[in-house]
C-alpha cells in the first residue's frame, strides 16, 4: 500500500502536466488526486475486514463527482452528512444501500427524504428516534436504523476532531443515558444497528478500538433482551473512521492491519471469531449462542474518510512573490485558508511537508539559510498556512508543493474574496485527466448571484 507520495514521484507527475499543457498560465493553484494510490489505499481496507463490510467512504473528505465514480467501481459505499451529499451519492450511482446518512441535526424533510430514499440512517439522539418512529407509521420505507452511541473513552491529541469524551455535541452518552438507550432498543423493533466515531487525527488506535468494545458489550447485553422479545437482533455495527495517518513520511502510523488485529480481540463476534471479549467469563458459550452477532445478516460499517484520501493526493502552487524581512522570507502562494483553513487556524496541530519545484517541475535541493513563511492570498492577516518552515532557497515563478491534501482540502473550500476554484488533476496509470475544471468568472458571478 502507498503511504506517502514521494517528491520525485510528485516532481515526475508535474513534469507530464506541463509538457501536455495541463498547467496554463492561469492555473496559479492546482489539486492533484493519485488514483493509483486510492486504489491501493481502498484495496488494502478491504483485504483487512470481512467481505460484507461496507466501506462507507465519507464524502465530506472529498466530494468530487469522478472521484465518487471511481471508488464506487472499487466496491465501496459512502457516508453522507447532508440531504446535499445523499443526493451527490444517487446522482453518482450509489444504490440506497450503499449510503449511511449521519447527521446531528436532521430536520423532517431530511428524514423524509432519507426514508423515502431508502438509505441506512444513524440516529443522532432519542428525539430523533421519536420523530422516525412517528413518520414511520405514514412511510413504507426500506431503510435500516442504528443510534450513533457516545461511548465517552475521552479526547484525543486534537480537541476540535475528538468526540467521544464525556460531553459531545454527537450521540448519545452510554453512561449517561444508558437506560434510555436500552429502552430505545426495547421498544423500537426497527432500530436494529449501532454507531460510534471517537475522532480522527489525534485519537490513538488503543481509543477507538476500546470505543468499539463499549459498544460491542452493550449489545451483548441488548441482543439477549431483543431476541427474547421480537426474534431480530443488532444487525448493523458501525464503528466509524478515524484511524491516524501520517502527514510526513518518515513517521509511521497505525496499520489498518493492527487496528484490526485489535478489534477482533476485543470484539471477536464482528468478525465471525470465538468468543465474547471482555464479557467471555460472565457470560460464555450461553451468551454466545444468543448474542445473534454470528447470523447471517450481520454488516459492519466503516466510515473512514481522512485514511483513504489525504495521502493520495497534493496542491501545486505557484509562488508568486518572495518577500524579505530581518530573519524570515515570506513566499506569496495561490493556496491559504480558502483551502487550508486548518492549517491556518490550528497551525499547532495541523502540518504538511512541503517540497519545491522549479518552473520546468525539476526538484530544488539544498537549504536557504532563511525560513520561510507560507502566505496565502486572503486579505486577513493570519492567512498563513505554515511559519518558519525550511526550503531550498525558492524564487518567484517555482512550485510549492502541499503533500497530503487529498482529503479535507477542497472539501472545505471558502468563498472568502471570491476566488475561483482551482482545476484538479488525476492521475491514473500514467495519464493525468481533469477531475474537475477550474471556475470560471461566469460561474463565480453565478453562484452569488
Amino acid at each position: 500500500m502507498i503511504e506517502n507520495i514521494s517528491g520525485e514521484a510528485i516532481a515526475a507527475m508535474v513534469r507530464q502536466a506541463l509538457q501536455e499543457d495541463m498547467i496554463r498560465e492561469e492555473d496559479t493553484l492546482l489539486l492533484f488526486q493519485d488514483m493509483d494510490c486510492l486504489a491501493s489505499r481502498i484495496a488494502h481496507l478491504t483485504s483487512c475486514f470481512p467481505a460484507t463490510t461496507l466501506h462507507a467512504l465519507a464524502i465530506k473528505s472529498n466530494p468530487l463527482i469522478r472521484l465518487l465514480e471511481f471508488t464506487k467501481g472499487l466496491g465501496t459505499g459512502v457516508e453522507a452528512a447532508t440531504m446535499g451529499e445523499i443526493s451527490i451519492a444517487l446522482h453518482t450511482g450509489y444504490l440506497p444501500r450503499q449510503i449511511v446518512f449521519d447527521s446531528p441535526a436532521k430536520t423532517y424533510a431530511d428524514l423524509t427524504f432519507a426514508l423515502q430514499s431508502g438509505v441506512h440512517v444513524n440516529i443522532d439522539n432519542l428525539e430523533e428516534a421519536r420523530r422516525i418512529d412517528s413518520l414511520l407509521k405514514n412511510i413504507s420505507s426500506n431503510s435500516t436504523f442504528g443510534i450513533r452511541i457516545n461511548p465517552q473513552v475521552g479526547y484525543g491529541s486534537i480537541l476540535e476532531s475528538s468526540v467521544a469524551d464525556d460531553y459531545s455535541k454527537f450521540g448519545v452518552p452510554v453512561k449517561t443515558r444508558r437506560r434510555e438507550l436500552e429502552e430505545a432498543f426495547i421498544n423500537y423493533p426497527w432500530l436494529t444497528g449501532v454507531h460510534l466515531h471517537v475522532g480522527s487525527q489525534g485519537c490513538a488506535m488503543e481509543m477507538l478500538v476500546e470505543g468499539v468494545g463499549i459498544l460491542y458489550d452493550f449489545v451483548l447485553q441488548i441482543n439477549e433482551i431483543r431476541k427474547a422479545k421480537y426474534g431480530n437482533t443488532i444487525s448493523v455495527f458501525d464503528i466509524g473512521g478515524g484511524l491516524p495517518i501520517s502527514y510526513h513520511s518518515g513517521q509511521v502510523p497505525p496499520r489498518m492491519e493492527d487496528y484490526v488485529t485489535a478489534l477482533k480481540e476485543r470484539a471477536p463476534l464482528l468478525f465471525g471469531g470465538q468468543g465474547t471479549g471482555r464479557q467471555a467469563d460472565s457470560r460464555g458459550e450461553a451468551c454466545l449462542a444468543s448474542t445473534g452477532l454470528q447470523e447471517k445478516g450481520l454488516r459492519i460499517i466503516t466510515e473512514f474518510g481522512r485514511w483513504v484520501y489525504v495521502n493520495s493526493g497534493f496542491t501545486v502552487s505557484r509562488i508568486e512573490y518572495v518577500k524579505q524581512d530581518p530573519g524570515i522570507k515570506t513566499a506569496m502562494i495561490h493556496a491559504g485558508a480558502d483551502l487550508f483553513v486548518r492549517e491556518c487556524l490550528s497551525p499547532s496541530n495541523w502540518h504538511h511537508e512541503y517540497s519545491v519545484l522549479d518552473s520546468h517541475g525539476q526538484l530544488k535541493t539544498g537549504k536557504d539559510d532563511t525560513c520561510y513563511n507560507l502566505a496565502g492570498p486572503l486579505c486577513f492577516s493570519g492567512d498563513i498556512v505554515a511559519k518558519n518552515v525550511t526550503l531550498p532557497e525558492v524564487e518567484p515563478g517555482d512550485l510549492l508543493v502541499v503533500h497530503d491534501t487529498g482529503g479535507y482540502t477542497f472539501s472545505m473550500w471558502s468563498r472568502y474574496n471570491s476566488r475561483q476554484t482551482p482545476r484538479i488533476l488525476g492521475w491514473q496509470d500514467g495519464k493525468l485527466s481533469i477531475l474537475k475544471e477550474r471556475e470560471n468568472l461566469d460561474d463565480l458571478i453565478r453562484f452569488w448571484g
